[in-house]
């Protein structure tokens, strides 16, 4: 069974297709015959395009940035046509798995795409207006190229929907609940599977653990896990709570906003660009988003960037210590995605700060690119991993559930 995966942005697309065993196998991710991604950030009015095969085929091209079906579409052709080609006609494609970001309330788990699903992610996309409508594209560009094959939307909310009313509830008035207006979380896909991944790396019953989950990539967000199901989690009604990120400031005194409105000139749509564009590391920095450029304007004795490394580990710190209690104890910590694979800083100075509840990590596993490994000493009280996190499987998984 040939399962593709689309994972659009707002600014790239990347896209798999996989040969999936006759048991899809939840632990075990398998390399993709084909993928591909798409830029649109680099030359304006033009979109970059990567593919590579597991054959070792790549193609390289810049093509004028028209709209995303067309993308899609010229994508996909190198499918079956050219050096890139896997497959001999689109037909041989059985189903094609979305990342969607918000789900709302209406979806707490995956689900075949009807029309009345694509009515829900447009509708939705208020909560998600950067994601959902170039979800919903990416299904509409399908729909026009491969004709009836089976699609299914993949939600990013999904899996924080077994949040409990008292962690999922803000403490505003109650018809906000009424409206909609709570706390859905973020990153779901990458949390559950890095979850589902570390029990299979340490041999143990995913219900026998408390775990924390630290997506750390532009966007960043810990999951608190027990029993399997995630208790708690950083972002909110937005991806824009909890921790710092890359542009993104995370939470703020939501008193700071009213007092911008009420002294300046600001509106609300130059505070959302502000928040989600303009703070974090970049914001604090003023060198850049990327957690790689912080570190080399630290070496080069830049205060503004210490600064903003140190902010990050504090409120990383921060919000571990709030799961720790919501979790009642911890056994397995998790860093996944760009920062949390790439920075062993990073990971040595967030670990520090809990020795005293006997977690220790090996500062020469941690140094050496470990992927899929536990870095804490054989000693430590808490496994400390580090997990390649693989989104796309994830949904590939999904899709090929829903087509049995």
């Amino acid at each position: 069974m040939k399962i593709l995966v689309l994972n659009a942005g707002s600014s790239s697309q990347k896209s798999c297709l996989y040969e999936m065993p006759e048991e899809a196998i939840v632990e075990e991710a398998i390399a993709p015959l084909w993928e591909a991604k798409v830029d649109w950030t680099h030359h304006e009015g033009m979109a970059e395009i990567e593919v590579k095969t597991s054959t070792g085929q790549k193609l390289q091209e810049e093509i004028p940035a028209k709209s995303r079906g067309e993308i899609i579409a010229h994508m996909l052709d190198t499918l079956w046509n050219g050096s890139t080609q896997v497959i001999s006609k689109p037909s041989e494609i059985d189903g094609v798995g979305h990342r969607v970001v918000h789900g709302g309330e209406d979806y707490r788990e995956s689900v075949v795409i009807t029309e009345d699903v694509k009515d829900a992610i447009a509708r939705l996309a208020n909560l998600a207006p950067v994601h959902n409508p170039v979800n919903l594209e990416g299904i509409q560009a399908i729909d026009d190229y491969l004709g009836q094959v089976k699609q299914v939307a993949v939600f990013d909310t999904a899996f924080h929907s077994s949040l409990p009313d008292a962690a999922a509830i803000y403490p505003g008035p109650y018809d906000w609940v009424e409206k909609g207006i709570r706390r859905y979380g973020f990153h779901g896909i990458s949390h559950q599977y890095c979850a589902q991944r570390a029990a299979h790396l340490l041999n143990k019953d995913l219900e026998s653990l408390r775990l924390i989950t630290c997506h750390l990539g532009n966007g960043c967000s810990l999951a608190a896990i027990k029993n399997g199901r995630s208790i708690e989690t950083t972002m909110g009604f937005t991806p824009l709570d909890g921790l710092m990120m890359g542009t993104r400031s995370g939470s703020v005194d939501p008193g700071i906003l009213i007092y911008l409105l009420q002294q300046s000139d600001d509106s609300a749509q130059n505070l959302d660009n502000l928040l989600n564009r303009a703070s974090g590391l970049l914001g604090i920095s003023g060198v850049s988003g990327d957690m790689r450029q912080i570190q080399k304007a630290i070496a080069q004795g830049n205060p503004r960037a210490q600064l903003a490394w140190d902010i990050y580990i504090h409120r990383l710190r921060y919000y571990i210590g709030a799961m720790l209690a919501i979790l009642q104890g911890l056994d397995v910590l998790v860093f996944t995605a760009g920062v949390g694979e790439n920075a062993p800083d990073i990971r040595a100075a967030t670990c520090e700060a809990f020795g005293f509840l006997g977690l220790h990590i090996d500062p020469e596993k941690n140094q050496h690119k470990p992927i899929d490994i536990d870095i804490a000493t054989p000693d430590s009280k808490v496994r400390v991993l580090v997990i390649h996190t693989q989104e796309d499987w994830a949904i590939a998984q999904e899709c090929w559930r829903h087509l049995q």
